[in-house]
């Protein structure tokens, strides 16, 4: 009796220090998920903390777990979990080759068209020098009728061929000088609003000139000259060459200093 009443009670002991192990390592277990709750929660897959949120301390992000930042850097998430972030300097990068590119703020004058101008100039440059050397030598020119309407001599000796006690002739050979000079290339290449004024504005001047002149012709020698005319023409087509010039590809901009 004694016997059985010891292993009793020393079975008894040993489910009581079991019980109070078990509670223990209940109460242990509780604790922990108490401060995990407290401190932080763990974010389940698939989960997305949305931009402006902060994470608390403690809480775990799966790999499949999507993180959008509030701040210019973005965290997009791979496959191996790990984070490539772009900063605010690369999104500007691919931002600007991704850009199209700007128009630019002048149209180049075409080729084609500033040959064609200057090829006219060398033309009456050519003929403002022959009329030129023939006035001062008395020479008759080539090829000119000296009778009839077409009078090359009567309109090149004549008063009104002195303007201001200067030869036609020598005004015309300025007047061309400074147009091969204006009309070519690297003058049209040359982006400069003061070259674009003088262009235009000796060319109305030119123009107005050569209106004076054929009214002259007409109505006050009676005759034509052939060769006059020939500059008369070629001063008129500069004239519509680049007025329209200025309406197609219009004027370059003022230089800032």
């Amino acid at each position: 009796m004694t016997a059985s009443k010891s292993s009793r009670a020393r079975q008894a002991r040993a489910r009581a220090q079991a019980q109070a192990q078990r509670g223990q390592a209940t109460a242990r277990n509780g604790s922990t998920a108490n401060a995990s709750t407290s401190n932080g929660s763990t974010a389940r897959a698939g989960t997305v903390a949305k931009p402006g949120t902060v994470a608390k301390p403690g809480t775990v992000a799966k790999a499949s777990t999507l993180v959008q930042a509030a701040s210019p850097a973005r965290a997009v998430a791979t496959r191996g979990g790990s984070l490539d972030r772009r900063g605010a300097r690369g999104l500007a990068r691919q931002q600007e080759t991704t850009a199209e590119p700007e128009a630019p703020s002048t149209t180049t004058i075409p080729v084609w068209f500033q040959l064609t101008t200057w090829i006219l100039s060398l033309a009456g440059l050519g003929v403002s020098i022959y009329l030129t050397i023939a006035h001062f030598t008395d020479q008759k020119l080539a090829a000119c009728a000296e009778s009839g309407a077409i009078n090359c001599t009567k309109v090149t000796t004549s008063p009104q061929s002195y303007v201001f006690g200067i030869p036609v002739a020598v005004l015309g050979l300025a007047f061309f000088v400074a147009a091969v000079a204006l009309m070519s290339p690297w003058a049209w290449r040359w982006a400069r609003r003061e070259v674009a004024l003088i262009r235009i504005a000796s060319l109305v001047v030119g123009v107005g000139f050569v209106l004076y002149l054929v009214y002259t012709e007409l109505f006050t020698i009676g005759a034509i000259c052939l060769y006059c005319t020939s500059v008369h023409v070629i001063t008129f087509l500069l004239f519509v060459l680049t007025a329209f010039a200025a309406a197609a590809w219009g004027l370059p901009e003022r230089q800032r200093g």
